[in-house]
């Protein structure tokens, strides 16, 4: 592909940190606890092979003609990126630092669950450059929790929402509705606990139960009963009302903020297909339509950076039709939504059907963009299958 023009854009920088207390039974992210991790790999290299890789990737990308101006934002996702002693988490965003200037109002997050971090831990992070905590509340109910092997105590997430917002952090709860089991009671106490925490963003997943977790395992044994979608929808609703109600607005399906500031400009940028850095084992990367993925075991990716290698497993050049489809599926699930143009001609005649089934906003397609309504939110998926070629 062509490097002509590369220079002067933004980057956004995801790092890996691919380490959990206890591996979670719904979990299908590239994850290890200790002893699962075999040799090499460990915790204590981590932030240095990670730091190896930031200064190798941009070294091949300054050889094939691709330079950044700034990065805009960071996310720390993992596992459980606050397992790292905070000094690791600021050293990798230090060295970034120096390798690509930050913006002014860059947006650096970290993930962390409420019984990892402590008042100094975040306290440290802040004053090292984090903006945003991320904290995988996932429940307030103990039994749910237990039943996604989630180990910490649902009483601790208020304590530390208080932690980082005293230290100037802004501050995300993550929930996931949807759990074998769950009732619809169970989800409407934890988000009315997420939102009495004074959270101006909040995250609501519905629970996808991958072929591969031991969740899956126990549902084929017949000891948990799989997720009805129309009880999910009713989660999904209740979700969006308690959420309005306490001035949080959806601007992704799945996520809501108080404000346009405080929707995540990390997230954003995938949903709207930027370019951004993958760091860290099984991470992936995205470049002007080429994307790429690191090995995934901490083991050799390491092994690799120490023989100067940059770890990538694999790499594609995502065709232009492919790349329309990614955009219709990102883009729709957006408040903003889609340009009308861009949906192929073929296929624009479904906008109008989508609207009078009452899942695209009228005005908006109106005025050339499909926004999709709540009812549409609940199809979002339907409704992308009749727009991509």
């Amino acid at each position: 592909m062509s490097a002509v023009g590369t220079s002067g854009r933004d980057l956004s920088v995801y790092i890996h940190v691919p380490f959990c207390a206890v591996r979670c039974g719904y979990c299908d992210f590239n994850t290890y606890t200790a002893t699962e991790l075999g040799g090499g790999g460990s915790q204590a290299e981590y932030a240095q092979n990670a730091m190896r890789e930031m200064d190798l990737t941009l070294a091949a990308d300054r050889a094939e003609g691709y330079d950044y101006e700034q990065v805009s934002t960071v996310f720390f996702g993992g596992g459980t990126p606050t397992l790292l002693p905070a000094d690791d988490l600021v050293g990798m965003l230090e060295h970034l630092r120096t390798l690509i200037p930050l913006a002014a109002d860059a947006e650096i997050t970290t993930e962390a669950n409420p019984d990892s971090v402590t008042r100094a831990s975040l306290s440290r992070l802040a004053a090292g450059g984090i903006t945003r905590v991320s904290i995988g509340m996932q429940s307030a109910v103990p039994s749910v929790l237990a039943t996604l092997d989630r180990t910490h105590d649902p009483e601790k997430v208020p304590q530390a929402v208080a932690w980082a917002k005293e230290v100037g952090l802004d501050v995300s709860l993550d929930l996931i509705y949807g759990t074998p089991g769950e009732t619809i009671a169970d989800v409407d106490t934890s988000v009315k606990a997420a939102l009495a925490c004074g959270v101006d963003h909040m995250s609501a997943y519905s629970l996808i139960i991958e072929g591969n977790t031991a969740m899956a395992r126990q549902l084929r044994r017949g000891e948990l009963e799989a997720p009805d979608p129309d009880d999910m929808a009713d989660k999904y609703e209740l979700v969006d009302d308690l959420a309005r109600a306490d001035g949080l607005s959806w601007y992704e399906v799945s996520n809501w903020a108080r404000t346009p500031q405080q929707r995540s400009r990390h997230n954003l940028a995938y949903w709207r297909g930027t370019d951004w850095w993958g760091i860290g084992p099984g991470a992936h990367r995205h470049r002007d339509g080429l994307r790429s993925w690191n090995v995934k075991h901490p083991s050799r990716y390491a092994r690799m950076l120490a023989e100067g290698e940059i770890p990538v497993a694999d790499s594609e050049e995502v065709a232009a039709e492919d790349r329309l489809v990614e955009r219709i599926m990102l883009e729709l699930r957006i408040v903003d939504g889609l340009a009308v143009d861009v949906v192929p001609e073929e296929r624009r005649e479904m906008l109008a059907v989508h609207r009078d089934r009452g899942h695209l906003d009228a005005d908006a397609l109106a005025a050339g963009r499909a926004v999709l309504t709540r009812q549409g939110r609940l199809l979002a998926d339907a409704v992308i299958r009749d727009l991509v070629p």
